[in-house]
């Protein structure tokens, strides 16, 4: 396995062994020791010291389902700290068959011109893009698709990072050819525009084959891991409902984001609720389909395609985040406008839920109505488009509350929450808080534990605990894999592992180890970039949310015994500062 190292500055390319303390990381565990082993902390996040880190997994490339995601990362413009946002699609497959762990780009081309880093069999090499210039995702990858090949996998970004802004992410093409599979959080989209990179395309003619220890005993564990699986309640509710199915649990939460976070619920959700969606698919038919999969070879297929009143696909896929945050969160109760706004975000390379926080941010400030789903619309097409207007709200929902003077910004470390309102379940504040990688919900979803998520006992426990979990699922498979492997199947990672990886393990504690080491370097690096934690906003610990009246009220003790050493071990040393 092999590093691409890409240096912009000079235009060379180098090609690396991966080193001995990184052969059993991929994904987030290995951008975020790259991160902190390589990255300057007090870098500007688009200056030329920051680098561009895609990570895959190890397990990619040996059938194993859910190993086909990338990990994007860096240091974070909008939170300033270390940054991971994963992606499906069909890119970590092509990166195994070439055999690359990691792309790593650094530097800065002194012309700023944009270019394509092109990789297939024969060749690395960077292209000029200057002709793919202000030109949007969907486009991007279709050129790109029908100049190098149709089972190519294509990284890009749109125009939003092309403008450096806060909001913007890098996106994947799936196996229909179109980028809607973003890694979207933390504007990691500018970090790629700050290197001048439009795209970066991979070619599927590898040869690489990734060797086991013994080929029968590997293929036993990985069919006991798949019936697992498939026979899993968990998995099979993603197969259905995929993540609009959250909508209605997180609402009878309280939780649910509504007009800008000041209300947990909402009088019209049935009209864009998971059930409502998966009527209008069946209804429309053509293009449209309820169960679909986001990368080759996954068996849980939690996408899924929306279709338009013609059965003509307006957007895959159609998630909770952006259902809630472009939906009841701006007071929207129409899917199609809902699937139409993703769409164009995806296009011009925007996070979803930083662009939907804003805009309700936007309504707090009277830039629109609640409700104007046509106003909406308009003032995405100006982030797109680089109006002063649309770079203020592309730059994200901080700096929306900034400039128009908005203390209601539902916030932490600079990054927009996503769709769980603390006050509705506390155990989120203890993630959005302690994650180094600020208000994102990836790092543990904590709304499904059995627990009394209206009281905040427990809350420090249960988000630590997930957080730890889903940070070593992270750096190998998609996390969603993690509702499909009941404690009674965890063991058979042991073997998995061991067969893959030529690891010795006896048992499942390596799975913690490497997800605590993970948050650890993360947060060392965040320490020393001036990045602590952050309490949420103070309007959720002061306000009480419509109806039942909660507010964020984790005391400061409580949080005071998260890093304790007892938990985590030692911590690596902080790195170098200049």
């Amino acid at each position: 396995m092999y590093i691409v190292r890409v240096n912009m500055t000079t235009g060379k390319i180098k090609v690396e062994p991966v080193p001995e303390k990184y052969k059993i990381l991929g994904n987030r565990g290995l951008v975020a020791r790259i991160t902190y082993d390589e990255i300057l902390p007090t870098c500007n996040p688009i200056g030329p010291r920051n680098k561009l880190i895609i990570a895959s997994s190890p397990m990619e490339g040996v059938g194993i389902t859910c190993a086909g995601r990338i990990s994007v990362g860096g240091k974070s413009p909008l939170t300033g700290g270390a940054k991971e946002a994963n992606s499906g699609g069909v890119a970590g497959s092509r990166m195994a068959c070439h055999g690359i762990r990691a792309i790593i780009v650094e530097g800065r081309p002194e012309n700023k011109r944009l270019q394509i880093l092109h990789i297939n069999k024969d060749v690395m090499e960077l292209v000029d893009a200057e002709d793919l210039r202000g030109k949007g995702t969907y486009a991007t990858t279709h050129t790109l698709l029908e100049r190098y090949g149709k089972s190519a996998a294509v990284i890009s970004i749109g125009p939003a990072g092309e403008q450096m802004l806060g909001a913007s992410g890098v996106f994947v093409n799936d196996m229909e050819g179109d980028s809607g599979r973003a890694a979207a959080r933390g504007g990691v989209g500018a970090i790629m525009g700050a290197k001048y990179i439009k795209a970066i395309v991979i070619e599927h003619d590898g040869n690489f084959k990734r060797q086991v220890q013994n080929e029968a005993a590997f293929k036993n564990v990985r069919m006991k891991l798949h019936k697992a699986i498939l026979s899993n309640p968990g998995a099979a509710f993603y197969t259905k409902m995929g993540t609009m199915g959250f909508m209605m649990p997180v609402h009878a939460l309280g939780a649910m984001p509504t007009k800008g976070f000041t209300e947990g619920t909402w009088d019209r959700v049935e009209e864009v609720n998971g059930e409502r969606y998966l009527e209008e698919i069946a209804k429309r038919g053509g293009e449209g389909k309820p169960i679909h999969a986001c990368m080759p070879g996954c068996i849980v297929r939690c996408s899924n395609i929306y279709p338009d009143k013609n059965g003509k696909k307006i957007v895959s896929p159609l998630e909770y985040e952006s259902g809630d945050l472009l939906g009841p969160n701006l007071c929207i109760d129409d899917l199609d406008s809902i699937a139409e706004m993703t769409y164009l975000c995806n296009d011009y390379g925007l996070d979803t839920i930083e662009v939907g926080v804003a805009l309700g941010v936007a309504a707090h400030a009277g830039i629109f109505v609640w409700g104007d789903k046509k106003r909406a619309r308009e003032l995405i097409d100006e982030i797109g488009k680089g109006t002063y207007l649309g770079k203020i709200i592309g730059s994200g929902a901080v700096t929306v509350g900034k400039v128009f003077g908005i203390d209601k910004v539902p916030a932490v470390k600079g990054q927009a929450m996503a769709a769980y309102d603390p006050r509705g379940v506390k155990s989120m504040g203890v993630t959005y808080t302690m994650t180094p990688m600020g208000a994102d919900h990836t790092a543990a979803v904590t709304f499904r534990t059995p627990i009394d998520h209206f009281h905040w006992e427990g809350a420090i426990d249960v988000s630590r605990n997930i957080q730890v979990t889903v940070a070593f699922y992270d750096t190998y498979f998609c996390s969603f894999i993690a509702r499909g492997i009941g404690p009674a199947d965890t063991y058979l990672l042991v073997e998995l592992f061991n067969q893959v990886l030529g690891t010795k393990y006896t048992d499942t504690s390596f799975m913690s180890e490497i997800g605590k080491d993970t948050i650890k370097y993360e947060r060392m690096f965040n320490i020393a970039a001036g990045v602590n934690e952050e309490w949420v906003p103070e309007f959720m610990r002061d306000e009480p949310l419509i109806p039942h009246g909660r507010k964020s009220d984790i005391p400061e003790s409580e949080y005071a015994r998260y890093w304790d050493t007892e938990f985590w071990g030692e911590f690596p040393p902080m790195p170098a500062r200049l």
